[in-house]
C-alpha cells in the first residue's frame, strides 16, 4: 500500500531524493527552494533521566521494534522484561518480546488502570497472553547487580495528567516505593522529533522537542517553513498526519502565490443523527440495532509462538450481516473511480450546489413510496437465510437484465429450486407495525411471479399463502383464476406462523395452520416474502416543507371527492404518495393531476410559450445525393465490439457518401452541433446514422438536420447496436462485417429518400361527452373549466347515474351531496350543453372532425353536434338477482345491499321492528367471480362494511356475518375491515363450489353454510342481504359499433393499452373513463374523469392536428378501387370513393401500419418513408 502511494507521488512528477541528509535550511533557499515542509516525523525513542537509565539491558521501544522488524531481534530468550509505559506501543513492545521467547513480560506505567492510552482490546490481548500490567506507577531507578539490570525501583502514585510543559501531575504514596523484578527494561514513553538542526536554525521548539507553528497555516517560525505531523503534533495517527500534509499543501500553495492571510477551511460534510433522529428510524424500521459481531482471534497458544496475525477474517455470511449494521449514511470520499468509469464525461465533482427559484402557479406531487424492510420481521430470516428473498428480489431475479440473468437459482448453492412459497401482507394489514393497510399490489404481483416462474421453470411448483387474494383490477381476477388453473399455483388462506432453515441442505421449514386447526410444516427451497409499500422518511420531511398534510400512515391526505388534492391549494398529488396503488391507476392520478393544474392555469394557457425557429429548408431535390454518415461507438455499447473505424472507412468507399465519422456519442449535444455543422459546411443533402435504437432517437436527428435546413425525412437510422454489438458480442469480426452490411443498406435507402411533408387538419375545439353520471359530469366540468366547451349528452330523463342511490361511503361523506353539487355546477357553467333524455344515433369524422347526430326526445328532434373529442363515460348497471337466487323477490327480506342502505337511511334505527336486535347476514360475491361474470366488482366488500358498521352504530347489539370468498377492502380500506371485526361483525369464508343456501322459516331465515367433509353452520337471519356486483349495459356493444372502439370479454370497454394509455382507445380522439371502463369506487371514478379530460385537452389544446410523415398515399392513375385496402386498415383511415371509384387516406388517421401497401394488388398504394425503390435497394444491398 504505501508502495503504491509513493508510486503515484512520484509519477505526479516529484522528485524523490532519498539518503540525502539535511541540516542546514538555509541551503535549501539559496539552492532556489521558495518554500520547505518539515515532515519529519518523531522517531527518537525517549528514555527517562533516572540513575540506570544508561545501563545494558535498556532498550528504547523504536529501536527495538526496528530491529526485531529488520530480523536483528535482541536475545531475550528466558528472560524477564519490563515494559515502562502504557501506550498501544507498549503493548506492541511487550507481546513482542513473549514472541521472542521472554519468560515474564510485564508492562508498568504511570497511568491508572482506566487512564491507559493504549487501546481497551490491545491491554485485552496483551493480557490473554501472560502480560501482566502495572498501572499507577512513577519510575525512580534501574536497579543493577553486577552491572546488569535487575528491576525497575517503583512508587504507586496517584496521576491526574500532564501539564502542557509535559510534567505530570501526580502524588506520590507514601510508603508504597517497591522494586519490579526485570533483566531487560524497555522504555516505551512516547517518542520526540531529531531536532536539534532545527533549534540551531532558529526555529520555536518545545521543551518536548515539537515545533511550534501557526495552528491554521502551519507555517513556523521561520518564514517559508512550514511544519506538520508527528514533529509538531508528537506521536498520534496516520490520518492526523494525513490531515496536516493537506493543510500544509493549501497553505504553502497561497504562500508561493502571495496571498495573504489564512484560508478559510473546507469543510467536508459529516453525517450526524441526533438521538432523536436515531430513535425515529428505529421506529420507523429503518434502523435495526445489532450489535457488533464480536472479533475473531487465533487462539493464545498459537499466536504467542509466531508472528502471524491475531485478528482472523470474518466468513462471507458474517461479513454481510456486520455491512448490514451500517446505517448508510457515508458520504463520497472523492475517489474519482466513478468519474474516470463513465465514458460520457457525465459525472462532474466540480460542480457545486444550485439554487433555482422557479415561478409556477401549481405543483404536483408523484415522489413514490418505498419497500417495507422484511428484515424487521425477523422471524422470517430475510437476511439471515440466503433462500429468503423478497418479492424485488425475485422479481430481478426473474429479469433477464437482472443479476441472474432471467435464470432462477437459490443463492445458498446456484441449485434451480422446485418448491417455491410466497407469504403475503409482509409489513401490510399489521397494527403492530402502525402499517395496518394493504399495499394493494403484493398479490397480483406474487401471482405474476408465481407464473412467470412456471414460465421460466416447468416443474416449479410455487405455493402462495394468502389471507384474502386482493385481484381487484380490470381483468384481475381472471388472471388469478388462470394462474390455479392453467399454471397450477397453489394458494393457501393461512399465515406462516414459523420459518426455519434447515443448517445442512439450506431448505426452508414452513409450519402453518390448516382450517380445521392442525398445523402442517412444509419444506422448501426458496421462500419469497411480498414486502409491502411504505412512505419514505424523506418524502415525509418534504411534506412538512411544503406545508402538505399526511394521514397517519405518511401518505398524502386528500379527500375521497377530491382524490388528487393535497391540504393545501394548488398542490395536488398523484401515484403511490397518495396512497398504495397499481400502475394503471397511478397513470390515471397522473392525468388527473395533471387536469387540476389545467384547470388552475387554463387561463394562462399558452402565455409562456415559445415556438422553436428553423431556418428556411434547402430544395435538394434535383442535386445529386450527398451522403453524410455518423457512426457512434456508444460508449462502449457498440465500440468494444464493433471496429467503429473500420467501419467508418469502409462508408467513405460507398456511391454517394460525401462524409463519414465516428464519434464517442453521437446523441451528444456537442455532436449533434458538429452534424449540424458539417451538413452547413458541405452541402450534405442526405444523413445516415448508424447507432442504437431509432425508437427513441431519431426525432432527435431528425430535429438536428432541419436546423441545419434539411428537410428532417432525409434521414434514415440504422441500429448497429440491438441489432449488432448486444447480438453478436462473442464475435466481433463478424460484428464488424454485419455493421458495414447495415450501414451500406441504410446509404442505398437514404440515396432515394425524398422530402416528406406533415398534413395537417384544423380541429373543432369542443368535446362530446357521452354519459351524465358522477363520471361524465365531472370530465364535462374539468374540461370546460380548461375553456374547451363541452356537449354532455345523458339518455336519461335526469343526471347522476349510480351516484343516485349512494348515500353514504365507506369514508363517511355524503354523495347524495357531492351530486346536487355537480349537477349545479354542470348546469350552470356557460361552456357546457347539457341533453337529459337524449340518444346518440351517429357518430362520424375521426379525430379532430367529428360529427355526430343526437335525438333529443324531450324536445322531439335531432341535433347535429360537431366536436373533436369523444369521451365515453356511458357507466354500468348494478346486477339484478334472479327471482330465487338467495330466495331473492321470494322473501321480502332477502334484498341486496343497496335496498338495505335505503333502509338504514330512510328508517333508521325502524329498521328492526322486532323489539329485539336485528341479525343480518351478508352474502358476497352475488353476481361476481362466477362464470357468467367472472370479474370483482371491487365495490361489494366495501358496501358491506359500509352498512354493517352503519347498522352497528344504529343498534349496537345487532349481530351481523358476512359471508365471504376474499375480503377485499384493498388499500386504506383496510382500516374500516378491522374496526368492523373490533365492532363484533363475523365474517365466515365460503367456497364458490359449496355457496350459502337459504331458506325461508316463516317469517326469519336460516343460513346454511357448508365445507366439505363438516357439519354446515346454521345462521339464523332477520334479514339476508345480497351484496350484487356491477355488470356493463347491454347498449354498449351497439356504441362500440358505432364508435368502432372494441369491448373486452367481459363487455367493458377495452383500452388502449392496460398500463400505459388506461384512459384512451385505440382509436384516436375517443376516450373512456368511470364504469363503462370496469367496476370502481366514487373516488376512482372521479380520478378517471379528470384524467380523461386531460387527455382530451391535449388534442383540443391545438390549433391544428398534424399527422403522421410516414403514411400511406394512393396512385390514384393504378388504383382499380377493389377496396382491399379499406378492408384490412385497422385505423379506418381509408375510404373508397363512391365517384371516383380510387381508395383515399385519411391521413389524420394514417398510422403508417403498411397493411394497405401490402393487401394492395395493383402496387398502387406506397408508404411514405418505405416506398418500394427504397426498400428493394436495402434488399439488393443486403443480398450483395
Amino acid at each position: 500500500l504505501v508502495q503504491r502511494e509513493i508510486d503515484a507521488i512520484v509519477a505526479q512528477g516529484v522528485d524523490l531524493r532519498l539518503n540525502t541528509r539535511v541540516e542546514d535550511l538555509e541551503a535549501l533557499f539559496s539552492s532556489g527552494f521558495q518554500a520547505v515542509f518539515l515532515a519529519v516525523g518523531a522517531h527518537q525513542g525517549r528514555k527517562l533521566p533516572i540513575p540506570g537509565a544508561d545501563l545494558p539491558g535498556v532498550l528504547v521501544n523504536t529501536d527495538f521494534l526496528r530491529e526485531t522488524a529488520l530480523g536483528r531481534p535482541p536475545d531475550l530468550n528466558g528472560k524477564r522484561v519490563l515494559v515502562l509505559g502504557g501506550g498501544n506501543v507498549a503493548m506492541d513492545c511487550a507481546r513482542t518480546a513473549l514472541r521472542l521467547g521472554a519468560r515474564e513480560v510485564a508492562a508498568a506505567c504511570l497511568e491508572s488502570r482506566p487512564q491507559m492510552p493504549a487501546h481497551p482490546w490491545e491491554i485485552e490481548e496483551a493480557e490473554e497472553e501472560g502480560v501482566r500490567i502495572f498501572p499507577s506507577r512513577t519510575f525512580l531507578e534501574i536497579v543493577a547487580e553486577d552491572g546488569c539490570v535487575a528491576g525497575v525501583r517503583c512508587a504507586e502514585v496517584d496521576f491526574r495528567g500532564f501539564h502542557p510543559d509535559g510534567r505530570p501531575y501526580m502524588d506520590v504514596r507514601p510508603g508504597t516505593e517497591h522494586i519490579l523484578p526485570a533483566d531487560i527494561v524497555i522504555f516505551a514513553i512516547g517518542q520526540a522529533p531529531q531536532s536539534g538542526f532545527l533549534a540551531a536554525a532558529g526555529l520555536e521548539v518545545r521543551r518536548n522537542g515539537t515545533l511550534v507553528v501557526d495552528p491554521e497555516t502551519l507555517m513556523t517560525s521561520q518564514p517559508g517553513v512550514f511544519a506538520g505531523g508527528d514533529a509538531v503534533t508528537g506521536t498520534t495517527f496516520v490520518v492526523d498526519a494525513i490531515a496536516a500534509g493537506h493543510r500544509a499543501a493549501r497553505s504553502i500553495d497561497r504562500y508561493l502565490r502571495g496571498e495573504a492571510g489564512v484560508q478559510e477551511p473546507v469543510l467536508q460534510p459529516v453525517v450526524e443523527l441526533s438521538d432523536q433522529e436515531i430513535a425515529s428510524a428505529r421506529e420507523e424500521g429503518r434502523i435495526v440495532m445489532r450489535p457488533r459481531l464480536p472479533k475473531k482471534r487465533r487462539p493464545v497458544e498459537e499466536r504467542v509462538r509466531s508472528f502471524v496475525e491475531v485478528d482472523l477474517p470474518l466468513s462471507e455470511e458474517e461479513a454481510r450481516a456486520e455491512a448490514e449494521r451500517c446505517l448508510q449514511c457515508g458520504i463520497c470520499s472523492e475517489c474519482l473511480a466513478c468519474a474516470r468509469a463513465c465514458k460520457a464525461g457525465a459525472v462532474n465533482h466540480e460542480m457545486t450546489e444550485e439554487v433555482r427559484a422557479l415561478e409556477v402557479g401549481a405543483v404536483i406531487l408523484t415522489p413514490g413510496v418505498g419497500l417495507y424492510d422484511a428484515r424487521l420481521k425477523e422471524e422470517f430470516g430475510y437476511g439471515r437465510y440466503p433462500n429468503v428473498l423478497t418479492s424485488i428480489e425475485f422479481e430481478r431475479m426473474l429479469s433477464a437484465s437482472g443479476p441472474y440473468g432471467g435464470h432462477i437459482t437459490r443463492p445458498s448453492d446456484g441449485r434451480e429450486p422446485h418448491r417455491i412459497a410466497w407469504i403475503q401482507c409482509i409489513g401490510s394489514r399489521e397494527s403492530r407495525c402502525e402499517q395496518n393497510y394493504c399495499s394493494s399490489v403484493c398479490c397480483m404481483y406474487a401471482t405474476k411471479e408465481a407464473i412467470i416462474a412456471r414460465e421460466h421453470a416447468p416443474d416449479v411448483e410455487p405455493t402462495i399463502f394468502f389471507l384474502d387474494v386482493r385481484a381487484f383490477g380490470k381483468g384481475f381476477d381472471a388472471y388469478y383464476e388462470a394462474a390455479m388453473r392453467e399454471h397450477g399455483v397453489r394458494y393457501i388462506r393461512s399465515f406462516v406462523s414459523s420459518l426455519k432453515e434447515d443448517p445442512e441442505t439450506r431448505d426452508l421449514r414452513l409450519m402453518y395452520a390448516q382450517p380445521d386447526g392442525s398445523v402442517v410444516e412444509e419444506r422448501f427451497d426458496l421462500v419469497v416474502l411480498s414486502v409491502g409499500l411504505v412512505t419514505h422518511p424523506d418524502v415525509r420531511a418534504l411534506a412538512e416543507r411544503i406545508g402538505v398534510a399526511l394521514n397517519p400512515y405518511g401518505f398524502a391526505q386528500t379527500s375521497e371527492f377530491a382524490p388528487v388534492e393535497t391540504s393545501r391549494p394548488g398542490i395536488f398529488v398523484a401515484g403511490a404518495f397518495r396512497g398504495p396503488k397499481d400502475i394503471p391507476e397511478t397513470v390515471v392520478e397522473a392525468s388527473a393531476a395533471a387536469a387540476a393544474a389545467a384547470r388552475l392555469l387554463a387561463p394562462a394557457r399558452g402565455t409562456l410559450t415559445r415556438s422553436k425557429s428553423y431556418p428556411p429548408e434547402l430544395d435538394v431535390r434535383l442535386e445529386e445525393p450527398r451522403v453524410g454518415v455518423f457512426i457512434c461507438h456508444c460508449g462502449i455499447n457498440i465500440g468494444s465490439v464493433v471496429d467503429v473505424p473500420a467501419v467508418v472507412e469502409y462508408a467513405r468507399t460507398l456511391p454517394g457518401v460525401a462524409y463519414a465519422e465516428h464519434n464517442l456519442y453521437t446523441c451528444s449535444q456537442d455532436t449533434q452541433k458538429k452534424i449540424a455543422d458539417t451538413v452547413r459546411e458541405l452541402r450534405l443533402n442526405r444523413v445516415v446514422v448508424a447507432s442504437c435504437t431509432p425508437r427513441t432517437h431519431e426525432p432527435l436527428f431528425q430535429d438536428t438536420i432541419r436546423e441545419a435546413g434539411l428537410n428532417p425525412y432525409l434521414f434514415e437510422m440504422t441500429n448497429i447496436r440491438e441489432q449488432d454489438s448486444w447480438v453478436h458480442r462473442a464475435t466481433p469480426e463478424e460484428a464488424t462485417e454485419k455493421a458495414k452490411d447495415l450501414v451500406r443498406m441504410a446509404v442505398a435507402k437514404a440515396m432515394r429518400l425524398r422530402p416528406i411533408y406533415r398534413p395537417s387538419i384544423e380541429i373543432e375545439q369542443s368535446a362530446l361527452v357521452i354519459g351524465g353520471g358522477l363520471s361524465g359530469m365531472v370530465a364535462a366540468l374539468s374540461l370546460a373549466d380548461q375553456g374547451f366547451p363541452v356537449t354532455l349528452i345523458e339518455r336519461e330523463a335526469e343526471l347522476g347515474g349510480q351516484l343516485r342511490h349512494l348515500h353514504y361511503t365507506l369514508h363517511g361523506n355524503d354523495p347524495q351531496r357531492l351530486l346536487r353539487d355537480t349537477i349545479a355546477r354542470v348546469q350552470a357553467h356557460p361552456r357546457i350543453r347539457t341533453y337529459t333524455g337524449a340518444q346518440l344515433l351517429e357518430v362520424g369524422g375521426y379525430v379532430g372532425r367529428f360529427s355526430s347526430r343526437v335525438h333529443l326526445a324531450t324536445e322531439g328532434r335531432v341535433e347535429e353536434i360537431a366536436h373533436g373529442a369523444v369521451v365515453v363515460a356511458t357507466g354500468a348497471d348494478a346486477y339484478e338477482p334472479r327471482p330465487g337466487e338467495y330466495l331473492y323477490r321470494q322473501h321480502p327480506r332477502v334484498i341486496t345491499q343497496r335496498q338495505f342502505e335505503e333502509l338504514l337511511v330512510n328508517r333508521s334505527g325502524a329498521v328492526v321492528g322486532l323489539g329485539r336486535p336485528p341479525s343480518v347476514v351478508m352474502i358476497q360475491c352475488v353476481g361476481s367471480r362466477n362464470e357468467e361474470h367472472p370479474w370483482c366488482s371491487r365495490v361489494c366488500c366495501a358496501a358491506a362494511i359500509k352498512n354493517a358498521l352503519r347498522l352497528k352504530h344504529l343498534e349496537p347489539l345487532a349481530r351481523v356475518t358476512v359471508l365471504f370468498r376474499d375480503i377485499r377492502t384493498y388499500g386504506l380500506q383496510e382500516v374500516f375491515y378491522e374496526t368492523a371485526r373490533r365492532h363484533g361483525v363475523v365474517f365466515l369464508e365460503y367456497q364458490p363450489e359449496e355457496p350459502p343456501e337459504v331458506v325461508a322459516q316463516g317469517e326469519m331465515l336460516q343460513v346454511f353454510l357448508r365445507s366439505s367433509g363438516e357439519e354446515p353452520v346454521e345462521l339464523p337471519a332477520d334479514w339476508v342481504v345480497l351484496s350484487t356486483g356491477i355488470v356493463p349495459r347491454p347498449e354498449q356493444a351497439a356504441l362500440g359499433q358505432m364508435l368502432k372502439v372494441p369491448l373486452t370479454q367481459d363487455r367493458f370497454f377495452l383500452e388502449a393499452h392496460v398500463k400505459l394509455r388506461p384512459l384512451d382507445f385505440a382509436a384516436d380522439g375517443i376516450f373512456l373513463c368511470g364504469l363503462a371502463h370496469s367496476p370502481m369506487p366514487i373516488e376512482n371514478a372521479i380520478a378517471q374523469a379528470q384524467g380523461v379530460a386531460v387527455r382530451a385537452a391535449t388534442l383540443l389544446s391545438k390549433d391544428r392536428l398534424e399527422a403522421q410523415a410516414t403514411v400511406a398515399q394512393v396512385n390514384s392513375r393504378l388504383c382499380r378501387g377493389c377496396g382491399l385496402c379499406v378492408a384490412v386498415c385497422p385505423y379506418d383511415a381509408r375510404i373508397l370513393n363512391e365517384e371516383t371509384r380510387v381508395a383515399e387516406v385519411i391521413e389524420v388517421l394514417c398510422q403508417g401500419c403498411g397493411a394497405c401497401a401490402v393487401a394492395c394488388p395493383s402496387g398502387a398504394t406506397q408508404h411514405l418513408g418505405f416506398e418500394k425503390a427504397q426498400l428493394v435497394a436495402m434488399i439488393e444491398e443486403a443480398l450483395e
